[in-house]
Order: structure tokens, then C-alpha cells, then sequence
């Protein structure tokens, strides 16, 4: 189930609300999380055994690691094990099959070129867990920060339940931190207007889902189904920005939506998205997109390592560690690895140089932005090498020699007729020009009247449309 469904807005959420809010302030929790598990288990009834297991061995192991404190191999024996269980589930689920294709591409080639017969290993096929890759990285940090001190463990199972499994941010994120919950989950208290706020945040954020997210997309699919090896360079290009807003509006709403809907239960979600189309490097953009994963890698991966504390070799190394896993956690592929250390590569070139360049001239490093994001994203959204490399060569045709492409047909015009608009409120809703005449004028009866017209529109496109997945759910 998704949040820009006609079953969740209309079914689900008022009934649960109306649960949730007749229920005593000291037991919402275990509504709460009675709720969630049943959100999950109507999108993945058969992995709810997963998240209940992770819930059940998590709360025991994390009591057991501070039950410990000056018997340090007990304790790291015990976060060891919860680490192993943890990270192996999401190797076991997300990986398995990557792990096993790439072990028989070797067999293929030993048998090829010494006449062998090496038996190739059977693909398992298993169904990737809705969110194990963002609840595995919840779950991991309450764990890490048991065992290094700096948090007590949760004695209530149904809290650390509520947390874990907190449906508005379950499936997509944001990646919460359990200190940053910890006081909100032993109490809370929804004011009217807090209320108010969330259902207007989460307007928004169905808006930018549904209206933008949704629209621009089908352009995207146009060109797939055309053909990457028929669209001419215009095309190519004028495909990747419609990829690259899509990508954004559609997480960004599912994280609006997610942020709304915890205030409307009374809790804090933070922010997953600051702008991230307005950055003037890649470093900034970074710490714009995605910043709970962006956050969680730094405390939890880079920092540990040394972060930039020991020389820019050893920086260097560790950014490497870092955007290897970041492109690894997005997916099971080769295109994904490669995305992050493309991201690698240019991050340890700004820290040598090129930072200095765009901080001298920033405009610079905005149109620096502009052209290299969505390339990034196209390396991020074509799983095939072949595939991928086709439409490289039409975006730069210099690749395979050619620049037949860039004039040889008129699909663009086309294209720039039907989506121009469309182009155009991506554009404006990308800045933060929107978000700060709202947050300015967000009382007036002409900006509710807009919201109320947002929400009804998205849910006529949601009536008529048959395309509605949230891109990060396959992570």
C-alpha cells in the first residue's frame, strides 16, 4: 500500500486515525505499531515475519549488549551477532542473486576458455522485503549506539516496535535515528494546528507526488518504450531532466507525506530533502538529497573510518568505502555501483580542487549541477550496460563517433510541446522560491483553498491514471 492510493487515503488512514486519537495518550504506541504492521502486511503479507523478527531479536540483543558494560568481548559478541543477523538478512535478500550472477559469469568464462564443465548456480528469485533496506539501517544505528554508549536501550518491546515499524516512514524512510524519537515515543500531544499542519504538508507532498512526479514520467516511458537507440540527442536530454525531476518529486513527496503524517500523529520526522536542484557542487547537493541516508553513512561509515581526520589519502579512502556502499545499498546491479563511484570520483576531485572553483563562482557551479546531475541519474535508472551505454552515446555522440543524432530527427519538438508546461512548474516547485511564499502565507484562506484544490486534483489524476509505484520502494 502507498500513500498516494485511493485505498490508503479513503480506508486506511481514517480509519486508523480515528483508532489512534480514541485511544489514551499512554497506549497510542501500541496502536500505532499495531497499525503499522498491519499497513505492512497489506503490502507484504509474506515478510512480516521479517520486521517482527528484527523487532524481537534487536530489543533482546540490545538488552543484552548493556546488561554487559565491563565485560567488553560479552558485549561485542552480542553486537557482533546483531550486526550479522541485521546486514545478513539484507545480503540474503537484496544481494543473493547479484552475488550468485556475477560467481556464474566467472564459471562461464573458465568453462569457456578451458573446455570445463563447472556447474552454473541456480538463481534464488527471492522477492526483495518492502523497506528492509531502510528499516535494516534503523534497527543497525539503536544497535551501534547501545553499544557505543551514547544510547540506553528501549526496555518496552511495543516502543521499540512503534519505532522500527512507524508506518509513515516505513517503507521509504526518512532513515530516523532512534535518539532523535526516543522522547517522542514515551510521550507526545497533538495540538489541533499541529494536525492541521500535517494534513497541509501532506497535500503538498501527494501534490508533488501525483501532479509532477507521475506527469513527467510519462514522458520518461515514452522514450523507453521508443528506444534508446531511436531518439536524437535533444531527447536524450530533454529524457533525463524528465527523469531526474521525477526521481525528485517522487521521493520528495513520498518524504513530505511522510513528514505530514507524523505530525499528524504527533511526532518530529525530519527532513529528507533541502533543494537539492539549487546545490553549487556535488558536495552540497549531497547534503541536500536524501540527507538521512547522507547522515547515517556519515556517523555510522565515514566518521568511524576517520572521516578527513588523517590526510587526504586517507579521505580519499574513505569516501571510496563510503560511495561504494551508498551505490550498493541502492540496488543489486552493476549500474548502481558504478552511480556511487561516480559520485566518488567527483566529491574527492572537489576536495582537491574543484570546491575551491565553485565557491569562487558559484554560478558556475550551479550549471555544473544543472547537466551533471542527470546524467548521474540516468547511470542510476538503466540497470542494462548495454542500455545504459546506448543512451550515453545519444546524449554525447562523440562517444561512438557520430553526431548524426544530435540533428538527425524532430522527436524533442514533440516532446517540448506536450511537456514544456509541465517542464516549467518542475523548474519553479524545484526551488525554494515555492516553499517560502508557503511557509509565509501558509494561514491564508488562498493558500488552503490551493491545497484543497492540489489534493482533490491528485486524487482525479490517482482515478485516471494507472501508474502510481513510489521509485524508492525497489531499494
Amino acid at each position: 500500500m502507498v500513500f498516494s492510493s485511493l485505498a490508503f487515503i479513503f480506508r486506511f488512514l481514517p480509519v486508523f486515525l480515528i483508532l489512534y486519537f480514541i485511544t489514551p495518550e499512554r497506549h497510542r504506541n501500541l496502536t500505532l505499531f499495531g497499525g503499522s504492521l498491519i499497513f505492512y502486511a497489506l503490502g507484504e503479507p509474506v515478510y512480516l515475519i521479517l520486521i517482527v523478527l528484527s523487532i524481537l531479536i534487536n530489543h533482546h540483543l540490545g538488552l543484552c549488549i548493556a546488561r554487559c558494560p565491563r565485560r567488553p568481548k560479552k558485549r561485542t559478541f552480542y553486537f557482533v551477532l546483531a550486526m550479522i543477523y541485521n546486514f545478513g538478512m539484507l545480503l540474503v535478500f537484496k544481494y543473493t542473486d547479484f552475488f550468485i550472477e556475477n560467481i556464474n559469469t566467472v564459471i562461464e568464462l573458465i568453462n569457456r576458455r578451458a573446455g570445463t564443465g563447472l556447474p552454473i548456480i541456480p538463481l534464488l528469485h527471492l522477492a526483495l522485503p518492502l523497506g528492509i533496506s531502510f528499516y535494516t539501517f534503523q534497527i543497525a544505528s539503536y544497535i551501534i549506539d547501545i553499544y557505543r554508549g551514547s544510547q540506553k536501550p528501549e526496555r518496552s518491546i511495543v516502543t521499540l516496535g512503534t519505532y522500527l515499524c512507524m508506518f509513515p516512514q516505513l517503507i521509504a524512510g526518512p532513515i530516523v535515528i532512534y535518539s532523535d524519537l526516543s522522547a517522542q515515543l514515551k510521550t507526545r500531544h497533538v495540538s489541533l494546528e499541529d494536525f492541521e499542519d500535517g494534513l497541509k504538508t501532506f497535500a503538498l507532498g501527494l501534490g508533488s507526488k501525483v501532479l509532477l512526479a507521475n506527469r513527467i514520467y510519462l514522458l520518461w516511458n515514452e522514450i523507453q518504450v521508443t528506444g534508446f537507440d531511436s531518439i536524437s540527442t535533444p531527447l536524450a536530454w530533454i529524457g533525463a531532466f524528465a527523469f531526474s525531476f521525477q526521481i525528485f518529486f517522487d521521493f520528495y513527496g513520498y518524504s513530505l507525506m511522510a513528514v505530514g503524517l507524523g505530525k499528524m500523529l504527533g511526532f518530529t520526522i525530519p527532513e529528507n530533502f533541502r533543494f537539492p536542484y539549487a546545490a553549487s557542487s556535488v558536495s552540497d547537493f549531497w547534503r541536500r538529497w536524501h540527507i538521512t541516508l547522507g547522515t547515517w553513512f556519515r556517523n555510522y561509515i565515514y566518521i568511524p573510518l576517520g572521516g578527513n581526520r588523517n590526510g587526504k589519502m586517507r579521505t580519499i579512502r574513505n569516501l571510496f568505502l563510503v560511495w561504494a556502499l551508498t551505490g550498493l545499498w541502492h540496488g543489486a546491479s552493476w549500474n548502481f555501483i558504478l552511480w556511487g563511484l561516480l559520485f566518488f570520483v567527483l566529491i574527492a576531485l572537489e576536495k582537491l580542487f574543484l570546491g575551491r572553483v565553485f565557491h569562487k563562482c558559484r554560478f558556475l557551479g550551479h550549471l555544473y549541477i544543472i547537466f551533471l546531475i542527470p546524467v548521474t541519474w540516468i547511470i542510476f535508472s538503466i540497470t542494462d550496460l548495454s542500455y545504459l551505454w546506448t543512451y550515453l552515446t545519444r546524449l554525447f555522440p562523440f562517444l561512438n563517433g557520430s553526431s548524426m543524432w544530435v540533428f538527425g530527427r524532430q522527436d524533442y519538438i514533440n516532446a517540448l510541446q506536450t511537456f514544456g508546461p509541465l517542464f516549467v512548474l518542475c523548474i519553479l516547485f524545484s526551488t525554494p522560491l515555492p516553499a517560502k511564499l508557503y511557509r509565509n502565507h501558509k494561514k491564508n484562506p488562498l493558500v488552503i483553498l490551493a491545497l484543497l484544490g492540489i489534493f482533490w486534483l491528485s486524487i482525479y489524476y490517482l482515478v485516471i491514471s494507472t501508474n502510481n509505484p513510489f521509485l524508492y520502494f525497489r531499494f
